[in-house]
C-alpha cells in the first residue's frame, strides 16, 4: 500500500488533471496485452519482413495496437505463406472485438457469451458487452511437470485475466495467478535463470507459494496513452535476456505516458514504485505484542523514473535513448515531469553529492529490420558509470557498462526457419549504487538483465514453425559468471578489476523447446534441456525434461 504523501497526492491530480483534459478527445480504449502471448512474436517476425511496422521497444503493448497490425497484414495476405495466413486468421479471431471497435463496426447492443462461443468462434467463459462497454474473463489453470536427473518438480496454478472497456476511452486489465511448486530441486530465489522472481509465502522447505499480480487501467488518445497500473515494463530487445528493463524482478506500480507527437517519433515515460527490502530503522517499531517478533518493520521507500526517444526512419531503422533515476525516502515531484532532465536535476538536489544524490543510468539502442532483406540487427547499451575522458585510459578508466549485440534473420532456406544470435557482456558495478535502497533492483531482484554484473553470455538459437502454432526451437547457451565486484572495487579501485574477475562458474546449455496452442490459449509444451556446470575444481552435469499445459496465459 502506498502511503499518501503530498508528493503522491500531487501525483494522482497531475495524472486526474491529464485524463480530465483527455475527456474531450476522441480516443479508443487502452487495454494492456501480456507480452507472453505468442502474437508478438508473429508481428516482431512480420516485421522482420517488412511488412509492418512493429513499435516493440517498450513493452507491453495494448490490444488496440496489435489489432492495426493484424489488420494491415490482412490487406497483404498475398505476400504471406500458406502456415503465415493460417496464424493470422488464429489471431483475428481473438482480437475480433477490438479490431470491430476501432473500424467502427460495432457489434449488437447487449450482447453475452457465458461458457459459449462468441460471433468469431472463439470460446469464451465470460464475454459481454455493447457500443460503450465490454467485459472479458478467462480462467487460468496450468500444470508443469519437470524430471531433473533423478528428482521431480511439479508446478500448478491458477487464476484468471479481466479485460475490457469503460465506455469509449478507458480500457482495463486484470491479471491474477496463484502459483505451487513443490518438488525435491526447487530453485528458491529464481538465482541465475531468466525466471522471474518471486516472494515466497510458503514455510516448507520442499515447497515454494507465490502470486503474479498485474493489473492497468489506461487512456489512449490518437497520438498516445497513459495508464496507471502494475505490470513488468521491458525495454529494448533480447532473446535471453534485456539489459535496461526485462521481467526478471517481479512487476512494480507505476504511472506511465507514451506520446508519438509524429510519426517518426516516440517518447515514452514512467515513474515506479519499487520495493526496497532494506528495513527502515528510525521508521520501524515494537508493537508491545510477542507475536510475529513484536516488531512492525518499515521500509525505505524506494521509485525509478525513466524516459526514452525514439527516432524512426520509416524505412525499418531506429535510434532510441534515455536515461532512469533510481531515488529513494520521498517522492520527489521533480521526477514526474516527463521533460525533466534527470541527471542535471539529480545534480542539483543533492549538490552533487555521492551519498546524498540517486543513482542514474544512461541507456540507447540502435535497431534495424529488413534493411538486409529478412534481418533484424540490433545494438543495445547500458551505461551505469563511465569516464568519457578516460574511456581508453586502463589505468583511470570507469567503464561500467552492459551491452548486447544481437542479430536475427527469418525465411533462411525454408520458410519460417529462423535463426540468430546474440552476445551479452555486462561488466562490474553494474546495476549496483552504494546507496542500498538505490540499487537497480525490485524486491532484491534486478530489474535488468537475469545474469547480473561482471557476467556474459552466447546465444545461439534456430526457430521452425512446421505447422500453423506449433513453435520449436534448438538453442545453445554459454554464460559465464564472475563474483560481484564490492563496493570499494566498484567506487574506488584504479585500475578497475578486471572482467569475470574471480570467475565463479560458467555453464553450457543446450536444448530443445516445442510449444503448440491448440485453440486460444490452450497451450502445450516440451522442453528437453542438458546443462553442464564448470566449477573451478569440478564440473555438474545435468538433464530435464519437462512437460506441461496450460489455459488462459
Amino acid at each position: 500500500m502506498i502511503k499518501k504523501t503530498a508528493s503522491t497526492k500531487t501525483a494522482i491530480f497531475v495524472f486526474c488533471l491529464f485524463l480530465f483534459i483527455l475527456n474531450y478527445v476522441n480516443v479508443s480504449a487502452q487495454i494492456n496485452e501480456p507480452q507472453t502471448k505468442e502474437v508478438y512474436n508473429y508481428l516482431y517476425r512480420m516485421s522482420e519482413k517488412g511488412l509492418i511496422q512493429w513499435d516493440d521497444i517498450v513493452l507491453p503493448l495494448d490490444r488496440h495496437t496489435i489489432a492495426e497490425s493484424l489488420v494491415t497484414l490482412q490487406h497483404q495476405a498475398n505476400k504471406l505463406s500458406a502456415i503465415e495466413k493460417k496464424e493470422l486468421n488464429f489471431y483475428l479471431i481473438e482480437y475480433y472485438y477490438d479490431i470491430h471497435l476501432f473500424t467502427s463496426q460495432y457489434l449488437n447492443d447487449d450482447k453475452v457469451h457465458l461458457l459459449h462461443k462468441d460471433e468469431a468462434g472463439r470460446f469464451r467463459l465470460v464475454a459481454a458487452g455493447n457500443k460503450q462497454q465490454q467485459l472479458f474473463l478467462d480462467p487460468i489453470v496450468g500444470y508443469d511437470y519437470t524430471h531433473y536427473n533423478n528428482n521431480h518438480n511439479l508446478t500448478t496454478y491458477s487464476g484468471f485475466r479481466m479485460w475490457g472497456m469503460l465506455g469509449k476511452h478507458v480500457g482495463y486489465t486484470v491479471f491474477f495467478r496463484d502459483v505451487t511448486e513443490s518438488g525435491d530441486s526447487l530453485n528458491n530465489g529464481k538465482y541465475f535463470t531468466p525466471d522471474q522472481g518471486i516472494v515466497n509465502t510458503s514455510r516448507s522447505p520442499n515447497q515454494l507459494n507465490y502470486s503474479n499480480l498485474n493489473f492497468n487501467i489506461g487512456y489512449r488518445w490518437k497520438n498516445g496513452v497513459v495508464t496507471v497500473g502494475k505490470d513488468n515494463l521491458n525495454w529494448g530487445y533480447g532473446e535471453s535476456g534485456k539489459i535496461v528493463l526485462s521481467s526478471k524482478a517481479p512487476s512494480f506500480f507505476y504511472l506511465r505516458l507514451h506520446y508519438s507527437p509524429f510519426k517518426w517519433l516516440d517518447f515514452d515515460y514512467f515513474n515506479g514504485w519499487l520495493n526496497s527490502d532494506v528495513i527502515d530503522s528510525s521508521r520501524s517499531y515494537s508493537t508491545g505484542t510477542t507475536v510475529a517478533g513484536g516488531y512492525r518493520e518499515i521500509f525505505r521507500n524506494k521509485y525509478i523514473a525513466s524516459h526514452s526517444l525514439t527516432f524512426k526512419s520509416g524505412k525499418g531503422l531506429s535510434f532510441s535513448i534515455g536515461e532512469s533515476m533510481v531515488y529513494s525516502d520521498k517522492l520527489d515531484v521533480g521526477y514526474l515531469i516527463p521533460i525533466n532532465f534527470f541527471k542535471a536535476y539529480d545534480q542539483y538536489v543533492s549538490s552533487y553529492s555521492l551519498n546524498g544524490g540517486s543513482n542514474g543510468q544512461i541507456f540507447a539502442q540502435i535497431s534495424s529490420r529488413n534493411q538486409i532483406k529478412n534481418t533484424h540487427l540490433y545494438l543495445t547499451l547500458f551505461i551505469d558509470e563511465i569516464r568519457l575522458a578516460k574511456i581508453f585510459d586502463k589505468t583511470q578508466s570507469r567503464n561500467q557498462i552492459a551491452y548486447t549485440l544481437g542479430l536475427n534473420r527469418t525465411d533462411v532456406l525454408l520458410k519460417y526457419l529462423t535463426i540468430g544470435g546474440e552476445y551479452t557482456r555486462i561488466r562490474g558495478g553494474v546495476y549496483n549504487n552504494i546507496i542500498p535502497a538505490q540499487t537497480y533492483t525490485n524486491n532484491s531482484y534486478s530489474l535488468g538483465d537475469w545474469m547480473g554484473q561482471n557476467a556474459d553470455r552466447l546465444y545461439l538459437y534456430v526457430k521452425y514453425t512446421p505447422l500453423p502454432r506449433l513453435k520449436t526451437s534448438i538453442w545453445y547457451q554459454y554464460t559465464r559468471k564472475g563474483a560481484d565486484w564490492t563496493l570499494g572495487q566498484q567506487y574506488y579501485q584504479q585500475p578497475e578489476p578486471t572482467f569475470l574477475n574471480n570467475e565463479l562458474f560458467s555453464r553450457r546449455d543446450i536444448g530443445f523447446s516445442a510449444y503448440y496452442e491448440v485453440i486460444q490459449t490452450l497451450k502445450l509444451n516440451l522442453n528437453i534441456i542438458h546443462n553442464t556446470i564448470y566449477f573451478p575444481l569440478q564440473a555438474v552435469a545435468n538433464n530435464s525434461i519437462s512437460f506441461g499445459v496450460s489455459y488462459g496465459l
